[in-house]
């Protein structure tokens, strides 16, 4: 029997990564039960997609709260009454304190839309379009409290055509994040995955290889 792990999804939009994880999931490809999902943002659309699928939801609104600090503390309390293994963000817009990310050590988990290091916080896509990139992608890491610094378990990346903009890029790198980020998963609840010196481990061996080229 397949192990399942618990996991709390974070989001503030759309949710159409936590889609990805519901369907798969569903399909018996994705070991985790998600638990929990919690976004920032009252009329997320991801909230519909948790309620459909009958997966506990809350919304606790940053702007209910004096601080960063006093967001994250409450954060905190709401995840930790599920007790999950693992924390995913899937499109939270929110930067996390240190004792935020710290309580969650390894076991923290973003997906970034860039080849990081490149292009680090946001406008990917039209920054990446004006700096006349070849490739463009998306990456999954760990988080550590430097902003999109952690460990990469995994990335993907598409070529950019001439007739890209910033919209199409995204649309096409959506693709590629929704059949990126539920595999990254799997290896987390399968134990694959380990760091050391600051560099992902898959089964014991470099992960940095980890590099998926798409078509699309």
């Amino acid at each position: 029997m397949k192990q399942t792990i618990k996991a709390a999804v974070l989001i503030s939009g759309g949710g159409s990564n936590l889609q990805a994880f519901i369907d798969q999931v569903a399909q018996g490809t994705l070991n985790i039960e998600i638990s929990l999902v919690v976004s920032n943002v009252a009329d997320a659309y991801g909230l519909e997609r948790a309620r459909n699928a009958n997966i506990e939801h809350d919304c606790i609104d940053h702007k209910a709260y004096s601080s960063r600090e006093a967001f994250d503390q409450a954060l905190m309390a709401r995840i930790d009454q599920v007790q999950p293994d693992i924390v995913i963000l899937a499109g939270f817009m929110r930067i996390l304190t240190a004792e935020f990310v710290n309580h969650y050590a390894n076991r923290l988990v973003n997906i970034h839309p860039s080849l990081l290091p490149k292009f680090t916080g946001v406008n990917t896509h039209q920054r990446a379009i004006d700096a006349g990139e070849q490739w463009h992608g998306a990456s999954i890491h760990f988080v550590i409290p430097e902003l999109d610094a952690g460990p990469v378990i995994l990335q993907g990346r598409l070529p950019i055509t001439p007739k890209d903009d910033a919209e199409s890029l995204q649309q096409r790198i959506h693709k590629i994040e929704h059949q990126l980020y539920p595999l990254a998963i799997q290896w987390f609840a399968q134990n694959r995955l380990s760091i050391e010196n600051d560099q992902v481990l898959l089964d014991g061996e470099t992960s940095a290889q980890q590099l998926q080229t798409f078509d699309l």
